[in-house]
C-alpha cells in the first residue's frame, strides 16, 4: 500500500476528470455551460443563483430543490456514507488495513465529498449524462497508483445514493448510476510481485 505523491500521481490528479458538460450543449447556452464549468474547476457546489438560472431554463423545482439540499447538506451525507463503509470494512481504517493510515482515510472521504458535488451538477440540471470518459481513465489510473480500495468507494457511492435519494423524496439512482457505474468497472492495481503476501492487505 502506497501513500506517497510522487511527480507521475501528481500529474493524474490534475488529469482525472470526472465531469464533463460537453453533451449539455444541444440544451443550455453557451454562458450557461460556462457558468457550470467554473463552477466544476472551482469544485464548488451551484449556488442559488446557478439554481435559480437552470429552474428558469426549464429544471424542474423537485431537481433544483434536491441540488440544493445536497449541497447544504452535504458534510451530513459524507458522514453517513463513511459510517456505512466503517460498518461494512470495520478494518478498513485499521494499521494494516487498505485506508491506513489515516490520511488515506480522510483523501477517501473527501473523494465522497467531490462526488456528491458532480452528482448534484446531474440532478440541479435533470442530466445524467455528466461524466467524463476520459478524466475518468485517468481517474482509474490513479486509483491504481494509490491502491485504493474500490469496493469500499463503490459501496461508499451506493450508500450516497441511498441516504439522499431517501431526503429528497426522489430517485436519484440515474445521477449515482452514472458515476457508480464508472467506477465499478475501474480494474484494481496489479499485484506487486515484490510485495510480501503475508502483509499484503
Amino acid at each position: 500500500m502506497t501513500s506517497a505523491i510522487t511527480p507521475e500521481v501528481k500529474a493524474l490528479i490534475e488529469k482525472s476528470q470526472i465531469v464533463s458538460f460537453a453533451s449539455w450543449c444541444d440544451l443550455y447556452s453557451p454562458e450557461l455551460i460556462e457558468r457550470l464549468q467554473q463552477a466544476n474547476a472551482t469544485r464548488r457546489y451551484l449556488s442559488d443563483e446557478d439554481l435559480s438560472i437552470l429552474q428558469q431554463n426549464g429544471v424542474a423545482l423537485a431537481h433544483v430543490t434536491a441540488a440544493r439540499y445536497l449541497r447544504d447538506q452535504a458534510s451530513t451525507l459524507v458522514d453517513s456514507a463513511r459510517a456505512d463503509v466503517l460498518a461494512a470494512f470495520p478494518d478498513i481504517t485499521a494499521p494494516g488495513g487498505r485506508l491506513f493510515p489515516e490520511i488515506r482515510a480522510e483523501a477517501c472521504w473527501r473523494d465522497f465529498w467531490q462526488f456528491l458535488r458532480c452528482v448534484s451538477y446531474g440532478v440541479a440540471a435533470q442530466r445524467a449524462d455528466y461524466t467524463d470518459a476520459t478524466g475518468l481513465q485517468y481517474m482509474e489510473q490513479l486509483y491504481q497508483a494509490l491502491q485504493v480500495p474500490l469496493d469500499a468507494m463503490v459501496h461508499g457511492l451506493h450508500a450516497l445514493q441511498l441516504a439522499s435519494s431517501e431526503r429528497v423524496g426522489l430517485d436519484l439512482a440515474p445521477y449515482f448510476g452514472s458515476l457508480i457505474g464508472a467506477l465499478s468497472g475501474f480494474q484494481p492495481a496489479p499485484l506487486d510481485p515484490k510485495t510480501d503476501l503475508e502483509t499484503a492487505p
